[in-house]
């Protein structure tokens, strides 16, 4: 199965916000990743705008001609947002607002009503729907209740695992991918992947529709230029 590479961004803005102005450039980021092979630009507006603002994603969602995937979570602001923007997918993750990263998936069970209410207002208006989520088959089971159209696996611990025990690390995913591919979800993975580590995930979960990468690949792209990181990174997903 081929698997797609969105390319996350929000690096890219937390350089320019460093220091004000428009250096760098976001928007021409967005569309050079592109030209260089990206299936996808992913971003994630926070609250506070330390990285990505909400102008930033209003701009991106005129010019991105590939698939436009928004992070976050579904407060009035992210709906708000979708509203306007109307991008291809919207992952959601459960963090709140203070948090440095997502470092957690839903819990699908207790947070049951509010999920399924809200994928069926993101569904409405004709996005496809993604939950950021953990390897625990019970929480699988109930993205499939609330009707998910995918879930993204938090790869963290993966990435963790992966130098000391490859095997080990990938496990847990692959009996994951087995029970979302049985309830008809589609599988999506990010967080912490890298060219260390993405071949093999790649290789352990054929199933693999999207990755989104952003630190790792932008970091990578300081060294080696953006568009030979970008064709890497293909590489490795795809051969």
């Amino acid at each position: 199965m081929f698997t797609k590479l969105s390319v996350n961004i929000n690096k890219i803005a937390t350089i320019r916000n460093a220091r004000g102005g428009n250096t760098p450039n976001v928007i021409e980021a967005a569309i050079n990743c592109e030209l260089f092979g990206a299936d996808g630009i992913t971003v994630h507006p926070r609250p506070d705008e330390r990285h990505i603002t909400r102008q930033d994603t209003l701009s991106l969602a005129k010019i991105v001609t590939t698939e436009f995937n928004i992070e976050g979570y579904p407060d009035d602001r992210f709906m708000e947002l979708l509203r306007t923007c109307r991008p291809a997918q919207a992952t959601l993750v459960p963090d709140p607002p203070h948090v440095l990263t997502s470092n957690a998936g839903w819990d699908t069970i207790k947070q049951h009503d509010f999920l399924k209410n809200i994928l069926a207002e993101i569904k409405s208006l004709g996005i496809r729907t993604s939950l950021f989520i953990g390897t625990d088959i019970d929480l699988i089971e109930g993205a499939a209740l609330v009707n998910a159209d995918r879930i993204e696996f938090y790869t963290g611990p993966y990435a963790e695992g992966f130098e000391e025990n490859p095997d080990e690390a990938i496990a847990p995913y692959i009996v994951a991918a087995e029970k979302a591919i049985e309830l008809g979800l589609g599988i999506n993975a990010g967080h912490d992947l890298s060219l260390r580590n993405l071949k093999f995930f790649k290789s352990s979960i054929p199933s693999l529709a999207e990755v989104s990468i952003g630190h790792a690949l932008i970091s990578d792209a300081l060294y080696l230029g953006l568009e030979n990181t970008i064709n890497m990174y293909k590489r490795e997903l795809n051969g």
